[in-house]
């Protein structure tokens, strides 16, 4: 019994640790706002100037990435007089995340027959622990209506930031694809 709840703690926080890898989106949007009215939009910058976190590689495809997104679904993109703006901000955090794996030894095969001989005790367990470090980035993209600047969508995507070029140069365009999976108006097709 004790094994099978000490295998459970394992699992469970195996699971804690290594979603701090995993990819959340998070959106919201004003329910009253009819965007199918929304036909042009202007991309108005990067927040507090979060964009100097990025190199000018990274900085261009996101941008792109949301470009495509927002071309998709049949808005266009202006540099002036839109519909709707955009913001993005970007905030970057250098973390840690700790595993444990336990190797555990019953009882060398030695049990208590009929209440007699040797018996529990005789196992033995070791726990190692890893450390990795990563950069978790946050993505926050506001939409605001043209004409009143109040905000009408927010979405936001908290994941582990790929240290090796090519991987982010494809992993960068699949998130934003993700997070924009929840933007109110979906693609054309």
């Amino acid at each position: 019994m004790k094994t099978k709840k000490l295998y459970s703690i394992l699992i469970a926080f195996l699971f804690i640790t290594t979603s701090a890898y995993s990819q959340k989106v998070k959106s919201d949007y004003d329910r009253d706002v009819d965007f199918s009215k929304y036909k042009t939009i202007q991309f108005a910058g990067w927040s507090k100037d979060s964009d100097k976190l990025l190199n000018d590689f990274d900085k261009e495809r996101i941008e792109n990435a949301f470009k495509s997104e927002l071309q998709a679904r049949g808005l266009e993109i202006v540099e002036s007089g839109a519909d709707a703006t955009t913001t993005l901000y970007l905030v970057l955090e250098d973390k840690t995340s700790t595993t444990a794996y336990t190797d555990y030894m019953g009882t060398m095969g030695m049990r208590p027959r009929w209440g007699w001989g040797m018996g529990a005790g005789m196992g033995t367990a070791t726990t190692t622990y890893q450390e990795s470090d990563y950069t978790e980035g946050t993505l926050v993209v506001d939409m605001f209506d043209g004409e009143s600047s109040d905000q009408i969508w927010q979405g936001i995507l908290d994941t582990e930031v790929k240290s090796n070029p090519k991987k982010r140069e494809k992993s960068i365009p699949k998130k934003i694809s993700k997070l924009m999976k929840d933007f109110p108006v979906d693609p054309v097709k």
